[in-house]
């Protein structure tokens, strides 16, 4: 029996798949509704805690946090197993949103958005790896219309929460909100998921993680602050970019050298993954770059409680589960360059569709493009994940799933720095001057500020068509790692 199939033998046998998927499901959902919960609360947060200028940073370093520790945990699942990297994820996940609820500041909270990302960074990767596991490229695809059911629902139930807790409650309940679901989802997996995993003697790639998060958090911060505090040609701007490329070129050479790699050096060689990861990286870019200002737009320009902008996001986080859940009779009848193909070219539609919105558009106008946009994104991100896995054994599918994971948090980080430094950009420009709190920017100026981030995220847009053309058109499992005979 080959390597893998002994190895989803010894947890199917051990545990029922149908209670372990219920709560992946539940995982899933935790960090699901994480994602467009926040996005319509911004302009809340903001008159609150103030800061317009460093709202951004609230998703930044969740998405930093999240994407540094992706690699990590994913190395630590395959080298220990699943369930003890979730459970943690789990656990610090839950510690991040009770204090993200009791913020007293804008520091504090984006401070406590970190805790919140060191978390979700185990749950995403952990979940779909787990699927990976138990279930047969056969099964991923109709599973997959499962997870995606997770995904549509939270993105209803997301954004939807977010707008009743901003106009009636507070918007620290966004947060609140997470803590039945993950300890729902805690004790599920704690009870239900046994797997056998051998235990042997590793070392932790230290020196590679610190490089990683050192040259992240200064590229972001180069990124988000440039333009703002100091010029873009400033000597404290050409530092930081400097010191980051030195950290990241350093993080490159560390992984050569690390006996155990926390981002092996091979994926980036094998064509099935350097696509899935490219995929998943511009995916990233547009998914919360644009969750960012789709809410902020509708509020702030067209005039929108936080209730009605949410439908907005609702329709771009709905529109990407149903075109997932149908991707698996797509990919596994045309293959998945087709698959990939096609929701590129859609994306890039409804990217372009997003800049004929102006002041006097409706809700509607603002949530079709977006609804679009989500279809393309399913076609592209949820076959481009199933590729990954299938394409290497147990023993390497944490990292292949992680990898993409990797890149899609390092975009969404990356995402919402450029398109917060555009914004800010454009707005220092319009006023002459520092970038001001929210309430005291107007329409006028907000719009042509948005509206350069919608022109941006229609270029990242067409860069899904190239990435499509490097994906195979289809994928036979392996039953040896990569690199053995």
């Amino acid at each position: 029996m080959a390597v893998n199939e002994i190895s989803r033998a010894s947890v199917g046998l051990r545990s029922e798949r149908g209670p372990v998927l219920l709560a992946v499901m539940l995982s899933i959902g935790l960090v699901a509704i994480d994602s467009t919960i926040l996005a319509t609360a911004v302009p809340a947060v903001v008159a609150d805690l103030g800061g317009f200028s460093q709202f951004p940073w609230l998703f930044s370093i969740y998405l930093l946090a999240q994407a540094v520790t992706v690699p990590v945990y994913a190395k630590l699942a395959d080298l220990v197993g699943r369930k003890p990297v979730m459970l943690v994820g789990i656990g610090l996940f839950l510690l991040g949103s009770l204090l993200c609820g009791l913020a007293w500041s804008m520091g504090a909270l984006i401070a406590f958005r970190a805790v919140q990302g060191i978390g979700a960074g185990a749950v995403q990767p952990m979940s779909m790896t787990i699927v990976g596991d138990i279930y047969t490229l056969e099964e991923r695809a109709k599973v997959q219309g499962y997870v995606a059911s997770v995904w549509a629902l939270s993105a209803v139930v997301g954004p939807t929460l977010g707008g009743v807790f901003t106009d009636y409650l507070s918007w620290r309940w966004i947060f609140f909100v997470n803590l039945p679901l993950g300890i729902a989802a805690f004790v599920a997996l704690w009870r239900r998921f046994e797997e056998r995993v051998e235990r042997q003697r590793h070392t932790i790639d230290y020196a590679g993680s610190l490089l990683l998060t050192g040259g992240g958090i200064l590229l972001l911060l180069a990124l988000l602050e440039g333009g703002v505090r100091w010029s873009w040609d400033s000597a404290t701007s050409v530092s930081l970019f400097a010191v980051a490329a030195v950290l990241l070129v350093g993080f490159v050479l560390a992984e050569r050298r690390a006996p155990e790699p926390v981002l092996p050096i091979w994926v980036f060689r094998k064509r099935v993954l350097l696509s899935a990861m490219l995929a998943s990286l511009v995916v990233g870019v547009l998914m919360m770059g644009l969750s960012s200002y789709i809410p902020l737009y509708a509020q702030s320009v067209l005039g929108h409680d936080a209730l009605v902008s949410g439908l907005a996001l609702a329709a771009m986080t709905l529109g990407w589960p149903i075109a997932a859940s149908n991707s698996g009779r797509l990919y596994l009848t045309i293959g998945f360059r087709a698959t990939m193909l096609i929701g590129s070219v859609i994306g890039f539609v409804g990217a372009a569709l997003l800049l004929l919105i102006d002041t006097d558009s409706s809700i509607w106008l603002l949530a079709a493009p977006c609804f679009v946009m989500g279809l393309g994104f399913g076609l592209v991100a949820s076959p481009s994940v199933i590729a990954a896995q299938s394409s290497v054994t147990w023993q390497h599918r944490g990292v292949a799933t992680g990898s993409t994971m990797f890149a899609r948090s390092v975009g969404s980080a990356v995402g919402v720095a450029v398109f917060g430094a555009i914004a800010n950009g454009v707005v220092a420009s319009r006023l002459g001057r520092g970038v001001p709190d929210l309430e005291h920017l107007t329409p006028d100026v907000l719009n042509p500020a948005i509206h350069a981030v919608f022109v941006a995220s229609a270029v990242f847009a067409l860069a899904l068509l190239p990435v499509g053309l490097l994906m195979t058109r289809r994928i036979s499992e392996p039953t040896a790692p990569p690199g053995s005979s």
